[in-house]
């Protein structure tokens, strides 16, 4: 059993800064990358930010230079540090693990999600 557990999030103003954190534990192997997806009213979920194992990124365009994600693998900690928020990343937000449960099985799992709210 796996567990990814979300903390962070809420309403912040435009221009503002929220920092998110999500811990995978139980039955893991390795993780091999942990991200950040998120999904609007109405819209479909979409990738945010992730990092592998070893160390590369990967952002949305539409948060380049404003949203910086990092780990910590030793703690299977994933960080998400959001500046300049706009009203358009208003969103929940998903933590993502691709992980090996023992040396052959993987999966993809997630948190339950945490609300960002940036006002218009």
């Amino acid at each position: 059993q796996v567990q990814l557990v979300e903390s962070g999030g809420g309403l912040v103003q435009p221009g503002g800064s929220l920092s998110l954190s999500c811990i995978a534990s139980g039955s893991i192997f390795s993780i091999v990358d942990m991200g950040w997806y998120r999904q609007a009213p109405g819209k479909e979920r979409e990738l945010v930010a992730s990092k592998n194992s070893g160390g590369g990124t990967n952002y949305a365009d539409s948060v380049k230079g404003r949203f910086t994600i990092s780990r910590d693998n030793a703690q299977n900690t994933v960080y998400l540090q959001m500046s300049s928020l706009k009203p358009e990343d208003t969103a929940v937000y998903y933590c993502n693990a691709r992980l090996y449960t023992d040396y052959r099985h993987w999966d993809d799992y997630w948190g339950q999600g945490t609300q960002v709210t940036v006002p218009s």
